[in-house]
């Protein structure tokens, strides 16, 4: 695999930071995208070689690695460089390292010394020198038969998710991401949405009780690649929540305070009816049992919280005003 400019193929500076990157990156692979450039080997050629400096400069450990090897990164790649869960030790993690340091250790290899090329190099550089062998007749070189722990080379090399052959078994899917937008009464059904991720337009669905600013994982939606979309919820005007709660205002009339009655309460999924017990105070506040949220991937609602807000009446006439005040007079002395 021979280099490539990663910074070049995005025509951004090896300074760039991680926003003009993607801004790049997704200016290109809308210019470039299959779907725009049907039958153009060139153009879906570009594109694949868009996606991979992509790949590499949009994660901050394989960019880091990437500058530090230059040249190398291409024996790097042969030999199938982890995705950067192992930091600075680009083999930690691995079966056989413990996440230590590599150094000294030791396996073997069969075969023409000329095999070899390109990984050498590569080995010497990150077991810290612990790449030992001894030279045989013809040409070939054999080595110990196993790590320091036993490991043989192909056991080593499936577990980096490598063939025996050295080449990477299977790509570390990128990370997309998305945004959508939301309602207070999208979550409480679940809903979804068309989404443009990484240039292609793909549908995903949201699952009840999300919360705002939640982040979703969407395996293998493009290309292979995993998509985390990022839930906002917008603001309801009557309803306000806390987590799988909720509560609204609900007015009743003067009658229903004093005497009592039922009421209809809009909940999120539909209507329930409210009893108002006799002399209910303004501001008292009622549980609905399961008339609130889902619970997120869970069994289960929460509750609603219903705060009555006591409605006078108004514009009296005269003779609604002299009933007022015998009615005052009656229930003020009887309060005395």
């Amino acid at each position: 695999m021979e280099y490539r400019d990663y910074y070049a193929t995005l025509g951004v500076p090896r300074t760039a930071s991680q926003a003009e990157i993607k801004k790049a990156f997704r200016k290109l692979a809308r210019q470039h995208h299959p779907d725009a450039n049907k039958g153009n080997a060139a153009a879906e050629s570009r594109f694949k070689e868009i996606n991979e400096a992509n790949e590499v400069l949009s994660d901050p450990e394989k960019r880091k690695l990437y500058d530090q090897l230059g040249s190398n990164w291409a024996a790097y790649q042969q030999a199938g460089g982890p995705s950067g869960a192992g930091g600075a030790n680009p083999f930690a993690g691995f079966g056989g390292f413990g996440g230590g340091a590599p150094g000294g250790v030791r396996f073997e290899y069969r075969g023409n010394a000329e095999d070899l090329a390109g990984f050498s190099d590569f080995f010497r550089t990150f077991f810290g020198g612990g790449f030992e062998g001894e030279a045989t007749g013809g040409g070939r070189r054999r080595t110990q038969t196993r790590t320091r722990g036993g490991q043989s080379i192909e056991d080593l090399l499936a577990g980096m998710n490598l063939g025996g052959n050295g080449r990477q078994a299977a790509a570390v899917p990128a990370r997309l991401e998305a945004q959508a937008e939301v309602t207070l009464e999208e979550v409480a059904r679940g809903t979804k949405r068309l989404l443009d991720v990484d240039g292609k337009r793909i549908e995903v669905t949201i699952p009840q009780g999300v919360a705002d600013g939640q982040n979703i994982r969407f395996s293998g939606v493009a290309a292979g690649a995993d998509a985390y979309v990022k839930v906002r919820v917008a603001p309801d005007p009557v309803f306000s929540r806390e987590g799988a709660n909720l509560t609204r205002e609900v007015p009743i009339t003067l009658r229903e305070a004093l005497l009592g009655g039922e009421t209809k309460i809009k909940t999120l999924t539909g209507t329930v009816m409210l009893r108002i017990p006799p002399e209910t105070q303004t501001g008292r506040q009622f549980r609905l049992a399961g008339q609130g949220l889902p619970h997120f991937r869970k069994e289960g609602r929460g509750d609603l919280f219903v705060k009555v807000r006591v409605l006078l009446p108004t514009d009296l006439s005269a003779e609604a005003k002299q009933a007022a005040e015998k009615f005052l007079d009656l229930s003020e002395g009887h309060k005395k």
